[in-house]
């Protein structure tokens, strides 16, 4: 299975919280589309995506229909959705680090870590066993790829919260006897 990291959104640039609204900034989207032939081999011409906007729109350039999956979502970040990093640190540094360090504490009234890494590991658990499945595509944000990653290692959400998923870069996890495991991450995709 191929997860690739959605186009980067103008809150990415300036290091917020990722909003589901956020449309894809148009150069990420523009890649997408220079990519589009390259990756037409990678997927039967759909993709699993997140329900953010950029996710969308990245599948659509990317030449894929997007099947909206509700359990690849980036986390609810509460309050905390689309405010800088650097603001929620000077107001609520308490807060934060309990939830960057507890991976069920969730300060800002939105999702935990842990409840992320157990909303996507239930869904592949349930994608494992489906004939052809290893072989999908799934277009989403970072939170997604590191909770699948986190899922296939057997790491806490976390340490694969220490993963680094650039915007419109590669991840690959393949069905194995007993899981997933990984085949490479954080590739950037190339025309």
């Amino acid at each position: 299975m191929l997860f690739v990291r959605q186009a980067g959104t103008p809150g990415m640039r300036t290091a917020c919280f990722p909003d589901p609204a956020a449309e894809a900034d148009p150069a990420g989207l523009a890649r997408a589309v220079s990519l589009a032939g390259a990756m037409a081999g990678a997927s039967d011409g759909m993709a699993w995506v997140g329900p953010a906007t950029a996710a969308r729109q990245t599948a659509v350039a990317l030449g894929w229909e997007p099947h909206v999956v509700p359990a690849l979502g980036e986390a609810d970040y509460g309050r905390w959705s689309g405010l800088p990093y650097v603001r929620v640190a000077e107001e609520e540094p308490e807060a934060l680090a309990r939830w960057l360090s507890d991976p069920e504490a969730a300060p800002h009234g939105g999702e935990s870590l842990g409840a992320l890494a157990a909303r996507v590991a239930a869904w592949l658990e349930g994608v494992r066993g489906v004939p052809g499945s290893g072989g999908g595509v799934v277009v989403c944000d970072a939170g997604v790829v590191r909770a699948a990653v986190g899922c296939a290692l057997g790491l806490d959400p976390v340490r694969a919260g220490r993963l680094d998923v650039a915007p419109l870069s590669s991840t690959g996890l393949a069905v194995s006897r007993d899981g997933w495991r990984v085949t490479h991450v954080n590739r950037r995709l190339v025309p």
